[in-house]
């Protein structure tokens, strides 16, 4: 069994949506392998895949580069996936499963200056968003993140959703009359999706468009 590091947070009919969404994500990722598997959800709201079948080494290998893995225990000075849970003066908590956490303190994010608040909403850090870092004492964002998010400063504008797939994100981009001012939703994790904007399009106007559709968090990245 491979725990997967992204969060199934949202209830109701979104709730199966979302399971139906990871289920055929999974689906197209182990397609050309022979296993069988079955998608769940963890009381802690990460989901769960059970492989078996003569390639499921393969196949855990191949879920956790795609999503992250959610672990027992953490080694000191190895990388892991964690979801963004909660931020304070103080820095970072991320969500590492099992009922168990890891603070990222303020000074040791690494994506420059402000406090961790003013950092979030600079790199539009949406809740529930994976993040590696390294555990390291302390623990810090990862150098790859780091640049990844880095990135994310220049060039296009985005919006950062969380609580929606990417098929529903688009389709609220399409419905607010918004696909010709997009280059393309990039999936982030399940849940959390980046909305990379044309140069030409102003992404505080389309953060403001489109969140009458959407029961989400939204944050915008303006180069």
């Amino acid at each position: 069994m491979v725990v997967l590091a992204t969060k199934l947070y949202v209830d109701g009919d979104a709730r199966q949506r979302a399971l139906d969404s990871l289920t055929s994500l999974v689906g197209n990722e182990l397609a050309d392998l022979d296993v069988e598997y079955d998608v769940g959800i963890r009381d802690d709201d990460f989901p769960s895949v059970t492989i078996s079948g003569p390639d499921e080494t393969i196949a855990r290998n191949l879920l956790g580069e795609e999503f992250g893995e959610i672990v027992p225990t953490l080694e000191a000075g190895e990388t892991y996936v964690g979801t963004l849970d909660s931020w304070d003066d103080d820095g970072f908590v991320l969500d590492v499963g099992h009922g168990d956490s890891v603070r990222l303190p303020a000074d040791s994010i690494g994506l420059g200056r402000g406090s961790p608040e003013q950092v979030r909403t600079r790199f539009g850090l949406v809740q529930h968003l994976p993040l590696e870092f390294v555990n390291d004492d302390p623990p810090r964002l990862s150098d790859a993140a780091q640049d990844e998010l880095y990135e994310w400063t220049r060039g296009q504008g985005r919006v950062n959703v969380n609580s929606a797939t990417r098929a529903e994100v688009r389709a609220t981009v399409n419905r607010a009359g918004h696909a010709q001012d997009i280059v393309t939703v990039e999936r982030v994790g399940l849940l959390e999706q980046s909305i990379v904007c044309r140069d030409e399009t102003d992404p505080p106007g389309l953060l403001s468009s489109i969140g009458q559709y959407l029961p989400s968090e939204l944050l915008c990245i303006v180069p």
